[in-house]
């Protein structure tokens, strides 16, 4: 199963995953950030030539060389701040992720004050200058390759800020694959703590190859803090062992883990405006709804191709209240029922969006428009699911090159002069 990469993925690239209507669309609490209606929403290329020093500059993952002996911490061991020790959940998903937010709000608030980062030098980790700026280098390639829109948008961000997200997008699409690419099937709870080793280690300045040491050089310049990214290896961890969801809090927490996680990454590089009087637990919050958006709509997109595997990423009570099963999901037909639950499906993944335009404004100036065109371009994917007649299991939805590009335009229109200038696109 593929996954969304939140506020930097490609709406052609392949992302999936499943949740669905639990009469409510799940965000964080209204009292704490001022803008829910919650009775209406709760419901490598080759070296050519260099010496490297680094094990790899590809995208494959070598985890069976890796030394864990490298490791202070005991391997297995989950630091999630998300889950239990015994894998169950005290209290819901949404005060759980809402923990987390507060965590990472506080660690920008103080940069709240100046228009741009106090950016620190390039660190030499552990190669030249001349290797580091390589090793950013093939990470925009591969973010140019596999996600073009967004790597287009990235080049009005400064130069410091666009690295950094090229690094994010390279280890966050790593990590996806070591679950969903050709190795899938060889990949094991034991090679999921290696990769965490792995993490642990660059961001104490040890990274293990050359894509590694771009991203443990963002983590010294940003205040980019370690939790999602082990959050998100807890959201591969889960893949592992689980293919059905009772409900909606369940499926939310692995929206977040998947998905909400990269917008924690990605907010202390992309930046607020300086003029933004918006609460940072807010944008935040934004950024977690445009995760949970862009998850949902692949989610509805794939649930044909997901239902192939064996996997139902849909809510089993919403399928029940609606008089399905997984047995009607796997017989692909569409019917009355069918399209019913669908409608609010689709009715949930666009209140995300909507909640989410409310941040994208707040970012600084240069981080606007790569987020706006996913915006736009991943809710254009509900409107051709509907064209589809609600037919996701024989028929893939997907923007065409000619909206897309028609789209562009739009997403930097709105990221210069702001939503309330524009007309709206909001759907119910």
């Amino acid at each position: 199963m593929t996954r969304a990469l939140l506020w930097i993925a490609n709406p052609t690239t392949e992302v999936s995953t499943s949740f669905g209507f639990l009469h409510s669309v799940r965000v964080l609490d209204s009292s704490k950030f001022g803008c829910v209606d919650r009775n209406l929403m709760f419901k490598g290329r080759e070296n050519k030539g260099k010496k490297q020093k680094w094990k790899s500059n590809s995208v494959n993952i070598d985890l069976m060389n890796y030394d864990k002996s490298s490791k202070s911490n005991k391997l297995g061991m989950t630091t999630s701040l998300i889950a239990s020790p015994a894998g169950e959940m005290a209290i819901s998903s949404e005060e759980m992720v809402y923990n987390v937010v507060l965590k990472q709000a506080a660690l920008v608030k103080q940069l709240r004050s100046s228009e741009e980062l106090d950016v620190k030098p390039d660190i030499v980790l552990p190669g030249s200058l001349g290797l580091l700026s390589e090793a950013y280098d093939r990470c925009g390639e591969v973010c140019a390759e596999y996600a073009k829109t967004f790597y287009l948008g990235t080049m009005l961000m400064t130069s410091e800020r666009r690295r950094a997200i090229w690094a994010i997008y390279v280890w966050c699409r790593r990590t996806d694959e070591l679950v969903d690419g050709p190795n899938a099937s060889h990949i094991t709870p034991t090679a999921l703590d290696r990769w965490e080793a792995r993490l642990e280690d660059l961001f104490r300045g040890r990274p293990f190859d050359m894509l590694d040491a771009a991203l443990s050089d963002t983590v010294t310049k940003f205040p980019v803090d370690i939790q999602p990214f082990k959050d998100m290896i807890e959201g591969m961890r889960t893949d592992l062992k689980k293919s059905r969801y009772k409900n909606f809090d369940e499926l939310y927490l692995y929206c977040y883990y998947v998905a909400g996680t990269v917008g924690l990454m990605s907010v202390p590089v992309m930046g607020i405006a300086p003029e933004s009087q918006a609460a940072t637990e807010s944008v935040y919050n934004a950024a977690l709804a445009l995760g949970i958006a862009n998850q949902l709509t692949n989610i509805l997109r794939d649930v044909g191709e997901d239902a192939r595997r064996g996997r139902v990423y849909l809510p089993q009570d919403e399928l029940a209240q609606a008089g399905l099963s997984d047995e009607d999901i796997f017989a692909g037909k569409v019917t009355d029922k069918w399209r019913n639950f669908m409608k609010n499906q689709i009715k949930r993944a666009r209140m995300f969006f909507n909640e989410a335009e409310k941040g994208v404004t707040e970012l600084s100036a240069e981080s606007r428009w790569p987020v706006w065109a996913s915006l736009l371009l991943y809710r254009q994917i509900l409107d051709e699911i509907e064209v589809n007649d609600y037919n996701n299991f024989t028929r893939r939805a997907y923007v065409g090159k000619a909206k897309k590009l028609a789209f562009l335009p739009m997403a930097y229109a709105r990221a210069i002069v702001g939503p309330a200038k524009l007309p709206s696109l909001t759907k119910a």
